[in-house]
C-alpha cells in the first residue's frame, strides 16, 4: 500500500473546472487520469488507468459522483473525494456513502486540495486494512470450521476419539500433499470417503 497516493482521476462534466483541477494537481505533484465527463467514463477509465484515488463531481449526468464513488470503492478498492458547490446537508449526507473519504467545496484552492487528498487516502488506508483483516479472520474461522466438522464426522462414523481423528486428518494430508482443509472438504461432501472406512 503506498504511503501516499500519486495518480489521481478527475471526473468533472465542466471543462473548464475539471481543467482548473487538473492544472491545481499537478502543480502539488500528482499524475492526473482524465478528465472524464461521467461517472461511467470515470469508471471505464479506472479499470484501464489504475489510479489511486479519484476526484468526483457529484452531479454528473448518466451516473453520479457518488455512485460511482460507490462502484470504484466496492470494485476497484479506490478512494473517492466527492467535489461539490452544495454544502446543504442533503449533498453531505449523500456522500456518507462507501467509498467516499472526504468532501471539497468548488471553487477549490491548491492547499486544501492536497490536504483533503492527504487526509481522504489516509482514512481509505486504515478502513482497507480493517477490512482485509476482517476478511483474513473470517476465512481462518471458516476452515477451522470446516476441518472440525470434517473431524467429528471421523469420529461417528470411525469411533475414534477426537485426537486420533485430527492426527489421521493431518497424516492423511500430509501423505496425499494437500491442504487440510481441500481434504476436510472432500470429507464433508462425501458419503463414503476412504478415510471413513476402518482399517
Amino acid at each position: 500500500m503506498l504511503s501516499s497516493p500519486r495518480r489521481i482521476l478527475v471526473a468533472d462534466d465542466e471543462h473548464l473546472v475539471a481543467a482548473g483541477i487538473v492544472t491545481s494537481l499537478k502543480a502539488v505533484g500528482f499524475e492526473v487520469c482524465g478528465p472524464a465527463a461521467d461517472g461511467h467514463s470515470a469508471l471505464e477509465l479506472a479499470r484501464t488507468e489504475h489510479p489511486d484515488l479519484a476526484l468526483l463531481d457529484i452531479r454528473m449526468p448518466g451516473m453520479d459522483g457518488v455512485d460511482c464513488a460507490v462502484a470504484l470503492w466496492n470494485e476497484l478498492e479506490i478512494p473517492a473525494v466527492i467535489l461539490s458547490a452544495y454544502s446543504s446537508a442533503k449533498y453531505i449526507e449523500e456522500a456518507q456513502r462507501a467509498g467516499v473519504f472526504g468532501y471539497l467545496l468548488k471553487p477549490i484552492a491548491g492547499d486544501a486540495l492536497r490536504t483533503t487528498i492527504t487526509v481522504a487516502w489516509a482514512k481509505s488506508c486504515t478502513e482497507l486494512a480493517q477490512t482485509r483483516r476482517i476478511g483474513q479472520l473470517e476465512q481462518t474461522l471458516a476452515v477451522r470450521k470446516t476441518v472440525e466438522m470434517a473431524k467429528w464426522k471421523i469420529i461417528e462414523t470411525r469411533r475414534l476419539t477426537e485426537s486420533e481423528a485430527h492426527s489421521l486428518l493431518q497424516r492423511t494430508a500430509r501423505n496425499e500433499r494437500r491442504r487440510l482443509v481441500d481434504l476436510a472438504q472432500d470429507i464433508l461432501n462425501t458419503t463414503n470417503h476412504p478415510i471413513l472406512k476402518s482399517g
